[in-house]
């Protein structure tokens, strides 16, 4: 794209010259031309805007319809509340803290506070001063010889071959200087993630990283990348929110023979990861599969993800837990509402549990079965504000997950063309000239500073509330709408009434 439009440029500009100096044409149109190419030729190799980088003239459209004339955004295509999947206000904090800029807003909140489902916290006349010290959260259990002390907000499960190998890179090397983790997605352990970062290596159905050539899970190849010192946990994925129970979705656009080579397959196909595991069909079997991937990795942390479906099936492994003693280290629950690049409208609309409830099924189920101290629970799923981080943990997660926040901080605008390969900011691409314009080192700041605001803004929110550490953090330090009034009611019952 950049070779191009320097070529194109000069060809046009040596074609205008001559009838300019001619006198044929106005030399204002010279000027202006040549201008526009200068313009043009700088954001070529700027490397903090991607869209310009990848678009040096037609980019600033998009900024003059999302930046330069918000009012243009907000009354013809969207107002700055209601985007989907992510408001342009909440996609505007994203970017504001990557950026490490000031994430205030003016003129108070946009959101209809009169509304009886408004949720919010419940704040102390006696707020704390924030706690300056980042909590860190252990993961592993009673076999487990490599705990791992993690963040509370992480990177959550994506591929290469799904992103880019510059937004891959650039993932890792925020991860590696917020000394966060980096979860691999079921794609494999690339040499892109392979930045220095922590990473919690995700083996979904296919087992890319860990396969035989007919499909099955390879004991050897296992056993040598979970020795590496890079990967702090493994995760087995069972099921993910945006389409459970289908399996992961490679565009064959999008698997090159580098990412073939990785993952052991053929270049140039639609991957359709099967819906289900080869290795194990019920909760003994898939309980007996992670003590096996514990044993291999040498008692690494190893746990599950999983998108809740059948409750009586969690409760049935919740059963298996306690009668053999086998345990995973951790439980990734992923909401119906999580993100993907490529699933079917169907499932991505209609299959799954939200976070909310699932989370609180899993946390009260492993409380009933005296679980809950062995095992930690990890939130993912449309996770980006500090509030909602301090939600999920008061809903029984010990740490959260986020993707498509940390998208955002690598330039993702959320342009829903990620199962195209036609991603304007070459972070779910891999069409290498849109993949050149993510310049991975400025993006890598942005990702630290991205994470690092926000576990901030997690401390600070927790000091308003009148607490210092976060597991003092519980429900009841929310409140809905309706409970207001509730609350006056119980105290002036004869006073206070609302229409």
């Amino acid at each position: 794209m950049r070779s191009k439009f320097i070529l194109v440029g000069l060809i046009v500009i040596a074609v205008l010259f001559i009838p300019t100096y001619l006198l044929i044409f106005p030399t204002w149109i010279f000027a202006a031309v040549t201008l526009l190419y200068l313009i043009g030729l700088y954001n070529v190799f700027q490397s903090k805007h991607t869209i310009l980088r990848n678009f040096p003239l037609i980019g600033y459209f998009r900024y003059m319809f999302e930046t330069i004339s918000p009012e243009i955004q907000q009354y013809f295509i969207e107002t700055s509340t209601e985007g989907r999947p992510f408001s342009r206000n909440h996609r505007s904090l994203a970017y504001r803290r990557a950026k490490n800029v000031s994430d205030t807003v003016a003129f108070g909140t946009q959101n209809d506070l009169d509304k009886m489902e408004y949720e919010g916290l419940r704040h102390s006349i006696y707020a704390k001063l924030p706690n300056p010290e980042l909590p860190r959260i252990k993961i592993g259990g009673e076999k487990c010889k490599h705990p791992y002390m993690a963040s509370i907000y992480n990177i959550s499960a994506m591929s290469f071959g799904a992103l880019s190998k510059n937004a891959i890179k650039a993932l890792n090397k925020g991860a590696l200087k917020g000394n966060f983790y980096h979860n691999t997605g079921e794609g494999g352990i690339s040499p892109y993630h392979l930045q220095g970062g922590d990473l919690t290596w995700q083996i979904g159905t296919g087992y890319f990283g860990c396969r035989t050539e007919d499909g099955r899970f390879n004991p050897e190849t296992f056993k040598e990348n979970a020795s590496k010192p890079e990967v702090k946990m493994i995760e087995l994925k069972i099921s993910q929110g945006a389409k459970p129970g289908h399996g992961g979705v490679l565009p064959a656009i999008k698997n090159t023979e580098e990412i073939a080579a990785i993952r052991h397959i053929k270049p140039g196909t639609t991957v359709l990861s099967p819906p289900g595991h080869a290795e194990f069909s019920d909760a003994h079997g898939l309980l007996s599969f992670i003590e096996k991937l514990q044993e291999l990795s040498d008692y690494k942390p190893v746990g599950m993800k999983l998108c809740l479906g059948r409750t009586e099936e969690f409760i049935e492994i919740c059963e298996v837990m306690k009668e053999t003693g086998k345990l995973p280290d951790f439980i990734t629950v992923d909401g119906a509402e999580g993100g993907t690049g490529a699933a079917p409208l169907e499932f991505s609309d209609s299959v799954g549990m939200p976070l909310q409830p699932a989370l609180i099924f899993v946390n009260k189920t492993l409380i009933k079965y005296g679980l809950r101290d062995r095992v930690k629970i990890i939130a993912s799923g449309k996770i980006l504000t500090a509030e909602s981080i301090l939600k999920y943990l008061a809903l029984g997660a010990d740490i959260c997950n986020s993707a498509r926040g940390f998208m955002f901080a690598i330039g993702c605008i959320q342009a829903l063309r990620c199962n195209t390969n036609h991603c304007p900011t070459g972070v779910a691409t891999q069409e290498p000239s849109l993949v050149k314009g993510l310049a991975v080192k400025d993006k890598a700041k942005r990702v630290f500073h991205f994470h690092n605001n926000t576990v901030h803004a997690v401390m600070e929110l927790l000091a308003a509330c009148g607490k210092e550490r976060i597991e003092e953090v519980d429900m009841k330090m929310f409140v809905r709408g309706d409970e207001f009034v509730n609350l006056a009611n119980k105290y002036y019952p004869d006073s206070f009434t609302m229409d």
